[in-house]
């Protein structure tokens, strides 16, 4: 059975619900699409569907969807499957994984493939990239702009960050090695992109079996927009306050609770450790 889960659709979103379910009952092939009402359900619908062994569960939207979905998957039942069809779709330019209805074709033509993903003590994961520093402080003024265009509304955190941020001091254990200081960006990554295509880690592989971590110190006031230009340009990890290093478990701590981000959604937490996880099977390119 193949288990589609999507959030109700926006108008360039219709076209392509339709699509899916025609191709679907055109082949003959046993479905359910499921539409979400509220936030968390993708999760549950997820835990559901993937209850029962062989069944391949869809996310259908961009890496927020994907993110809920993982999160309520049984690894050792079902495989996982994308059609990408949100705004940034990150993930899927690391998997290889075309947007639209031509994922689908991907989706039924091809076995799954040993994917990595990243899991977190409490119940969180992420299959892309999570992390703390100036990505957080942007998305938290994100989302304080409820009226503006998204596009629009990041411009703007971006250039507030700017001004005000000013690092955030932390200790990161990566494999038993300490790291100490006042980050500008401190990333655990599985895929190469986050925030609507930015390169943050173009050596990252989703099926390497390590996961890399990006540490980037915050630099004196003059330098921090230039890093984010080499950031922008895929050139970060050639500064030299980055420092780049693969390993199985990372850890961040700091003496107060502090925002995190797991594949752009956004949660307050007290411990952030994440493990690199093996098991997942997922429809996917190849290299």
């Amino acid at each position: 059975m193949y288990c589609f889960i999507a959030k109700p659709p926006q108008k360039k979103q219709t076209g392509l619900y339709e699509e899916i379910k025609r191709t679907m009952k055109e082949r003959g092939l046993p479905y359910e699409f499921f539409v979400t009402t509220r936030k968390g359900e993708a999760k549950e619908l997820s835990t559901r569907c993937s209850a029962e062994k062989g069944n391949v569960v869809v996310a259908v939207g961009g890496d927020g969807m994907l993110n809920e979905v993982l999160e309520g998957l049984c690894p050792e039942n079902a495989a996982l499957g994308l059609i990408p069809a949100g705004t940034g779709n990150d993930f899927a330019k690391s998997a290889k994984i075309p947007e639209g209805i031509a994922a689908l074709s991907l989706l039924l033509e091809r076995d799954p493939l040993p994917t990595d993903y990243l899991s977190f003590p409490e119940g969180r994961r992420s299959l892309n990239i999570a992390g703390i520093g100036i990505d957080v402080d942007i998305l938290r003024r994100c989302e304080k702009m409820k009226r503006l265009h998204s596009k629009s509304k990041y411009f703007l955190s971006l250039l507030h960050s700017l001004i005000t941020y000013r690092g955030t001091e932390m200790k990161i254990c990566a494999d038993g090695e300490i790291f100490e200081g006042k980050m500008l960006l401190a990333a655990v990554c599985n895929g190469t992109q986050f925030g609507g295509g930015i390169p943050i880690c173009p050596p990252a592989k989703i099926d390497d079996g390590s996961a890399d971590l990006v540490l980037v110190e915050i630099p004196s006031r003059l330098k921090i927009l230039p890093a984010l230009v080499k950031l922008m340009h895929g050139k970060v990890l050639s500064l030299p306050f980055a420092r780049h290093l693969r390993c199985k478990r990372v850890s961040f701590s700091q003496n107060v609770p502090f925002f995190a981000q797991y594949d752009g959604e956004l949660y307050e937490t007290r411990q952030f450790e994440a493990t690199l996880e093996t098991g997942l099977f997922m429809f996917r390119g190849e290299e």
